[in-house]
């Protein structure tokens, strides 16, 4: 606390604590020039208080448009805070510009969070809204099809092959070792059930169903899901923010044509030969740990999987894959092109992506379950 004001320059603002606890003195020039280390001063005011609390600005030497607002804006705070403000010695022409800051500015509104009702009113408008942007999507590239099938010189075969090596080959070290994993673990769980009914030959139903009809195209989808979906959207996002999606509009090419239609043809490919090889690596799995808990020779085991897995059972599996490939594609694609102009926006769509594609991967194969139910298949 002082009991007089420090020296200040010509074009300098400042304010400080006067020579009693309730006052503020003001001095220099409040010009937009002057202004720009008040704030440092002002974030160290009263915080909160009662009483009345008085502004000195008779050394106030110039004010114009933004000081004035500056004035007023430390007024309106401290009196948010509980002070009773009043303020003296401003020259009649200062006087009157602070009156007309004080008549435009708008009124503080303190904004209530928005109840329980709204949040969930407001999230399932964001839901409804997703899922229809969604379905345009879908229709958008199921249109962009149907030109290239008319027109097969407008699809893409170079970028087809890109994707397939992307999406494809380059997912077979993955997926082959988890789903070895997989049958290995399936064939262990199993294994100690089955000892105690002297039913060891039956592993191999419960490898070979299980993975062929289930947990292959479930876990090669899900792999791919977080693997390649996740790629697709931050690909199209990072394009997105550095504006080469309008760069392709501007020089007429369709952004479905050229960075959506490879994607989902090549995925379409892929993940069904991907399942058919995550079948073969997975019962390859439950072989050896058959052998290794039940004594059940590799002969005996995939003698029995030739009786336990039907042909209807095989093409359920592989049937289920491209479904999952479309959703999967579709999803990464889609929200790629939701991102904003940020890089965090990138993050969080491609998040979201993988987020979805799983969901969705599962709720459409509990939906074939329980179309296959009903078909007795």
């Amino acid at each position: 606390m002082t009991d007089r004001l420090d020296p200040v320059a010509e074009t300098g603002a400042d304010i400080q604590t006067g020579s009693a606890p309730a006052e503020l003195r003001c001095a220099g020039a409040w010009v937009l020039r002057g202004i720009s280390g008040l704030e440092p001063k002002l974030a160290r005011l009263p915080r909160s208080g009662s009483g009345e609390l008085t502004i000195d600005a008779s050394a106030v030497s110039a004010m114009d448009t933004s000081g004035a607002w500056l004035l007023h804006r430390t007024m309106r705070d401290l009196e948010r805070k509980g002070h009773s403000v009043r303020l003296q010695g401003l020259r009649p022409e200062f006087q009157t510009l602070l009156q007309l800051i004080a008549a435009r500015a708008p009124a503080p509104v303190a904004e209530a969070p928005p109840s329980l009702l709204a949040r969930i009113g407001r999230q399932t408008w964001n839901s409804i809204a997703n899922v229809f942007g969604m379905l345009s999507f879908l229709g958008e590239n199921a249109s962009a099809l149907l030109r290239s099938i008319a027109q097969p010189h407008r699809i893409r075969w170079r970028a087809i092959g890109y994707n397939l090596q992307v999406t494809g080959f380059e997912a077979l070290p993955i997926t082959g070792l988890l789903s070895f994993l997989m049958g290995i673990v399936i064939a262990y769980q199993g294994a100690e059930q089955l000892r105690q009914f002297g039913a060891n030959i039956y592993v191999a139903d419960l490898v070979g169903l299980s993975m062929v009809r289930e947990l292959s195209p479930m876990l090669t989808a899900i792999i791919v899901a977080g693997r390649s979906g996740s790629a697709y959207a931050a690909q199209i996002g990072t394009m997105k923010v550095t504006e080469e999606i309008d760069a392709l509009r501007t020089i007429g090419v369709g952004p479905l044509d050229l960075l959506v239609l490879p994607k989902v043809l090549a995925l379409i490919i892929a993940l069904p030969l991907l399942t058919v090889y995550t079948d073969v690596m997975g019962m390859l799995g439950g072989a050896i740990m058959a052998r290794a808990q039940l004594d059940v020779s590799f002969g005996a085991f995939f003698d029995r999987l030739d009786e336990a897995i039907t042909m209807n059972s095989y093409l359920v599996g592989v049937g289920k894959a491209p479904v999952f490939a479309v959703i999967i594609a579709l999803v990464g694609c889609y929200q790629g092109f939701q991102v904003g102009g940020s890089a965090d926006s990138v993050g969080r769509q491609t998040t979201l992506s993988v987020v979805q594609s799983v969901f969705l991967v599962i709720v459409t194969d509990a939906l074939f379950s329980i179309l296959f139910s009903w078909l007795d298949i």
